[in-house]
């Protein structure tokens, strides 16, 4: 019964796609809470370290396996290690000491648009009507939740050099989705732990010379469950759920589900913060879930 519920959700593009965006949301939530208490640097480096010791003992058969086609498009493990390991990650965190969990998750909304111009500048490819209407309902539904359901609260809205660094790492990110599509015919986890291990040869000298800076990490509860949280969820588990997504879905529809991180952020605030539903909040989010519905492709 579990293996075959099992196997109906990892053929979900939908269902892989919206368990990632909660275990991200909670990404963005927790790296802010941890902001004064781990080094952005060693928050990065930590969390993919603990990751990749997750996955190998899961995918070691699996990279024995598929050595000869990674090696044979090394390049691209490397790419996808340095723009969705070490710079998303590091820039995001960085980011967060500098502006609010809001604010990051807000602007993760920029991905779906800037993986549509990364995928038509590097491989022609052009959206559909529904796709292009579905990515600008949802963003109408961030900008509800963002503005309060008021306009004068969104024209109060302000950024800060912090937002700058999340939004170069959305870029970053929009690049990783759009080249997943050259992926060779590997395992899910191959892929990933080889994308992982290009990262760490970088993550590591950037740890060692943020420590040769003085940057310690503060231990304490709420940092070690903070570090435990990202090495599980977000690192290991939501991006092989991520590369799934994309290879069920493509990147241009995978990347829309970027809009759920908002609403899902706001629902671990109501369970974890105790903040309170406001009919603004429902609003957004039947936005966002409208279009997403609009963006996916009609069957017969």
């Amino acid at each position: 019964m579990i293996p075959r519920l099992f196997g109906r959700f990892w053929d979900s593009g939908p269902a892989v796609l919206a368990v990632c965006m909660l275990f991200w949301a909670g990404s963005v939530v927790t790296g802010r809470a941890a902001a004064e208490q781990i080094p952005p640097a060693l928050f990065t480096a930590a969390r993919w370290a603990g990751a990749l010791a997750l996955a190998l003992p899961f995918a070691w058969r699996h990279v024995r396996a598929d050595a000869a086609a990674l090696l044979g498009r090394w390049w691209l493990p490397v790419a996808l290690g340095l723009l969705g390991v070490v710079t998303y990650n590091s820039l995001v965190y960085r980011g967060l000491h500098d502006t609010t969990a809001v604010n990051a998750l807000l602007l993760q909304s920029a991905t779906p648009v800037l993986i549509l111009v990364a995928a038509f500048v590097l491989f022609g490819e052009r959206p559909g009507w529904r796709q292009v209407g579905g990515i600008l309902v949802s963003a109408m539904g961030v900008g509800v939740i963002a503005a309060e359901g008021s306009l004068e609260v969104l024209r109060h809205l302000r950024f800060n050099p912090g937002d700058a660094l999340v939004l170069a790492a959305v870029a970053s990110y929009a690049l990783y989705s759009a080249l997943l599509r050259l992926r060779p015919a590997v395992h899910p986890l191959s892929l990933l732990v080889a994308s992982m291990a290009a990262g760490m040869v970088v993550l590591v000298p950037l740890a060692g010379a943020e420590a040769a800076g003085g940057a310690r990490m503060v231990v304490t509860g709420l940092s070690v469950a903070c570090l435990g949280y990202a090495m599980v969820f977000p690192a290991f588990l939501a991006y092989l759920l991520y590369n799934r997504g994309v290879e069920l879905t493509g990147a241009t529809r995978a990347g829309q589900y970027l809009h759920l991180m908002p609403a899902f952020g706001l629902g671990l605030a109501v369970l974890a913060l105790g903040e309170r539903l406001h009919p603004f909040h429902a609003a957004g989010m039947a936005l966002i879930g409208a279009g997403l519905w609009l963006a996916e492709p009609r069957r017969g």
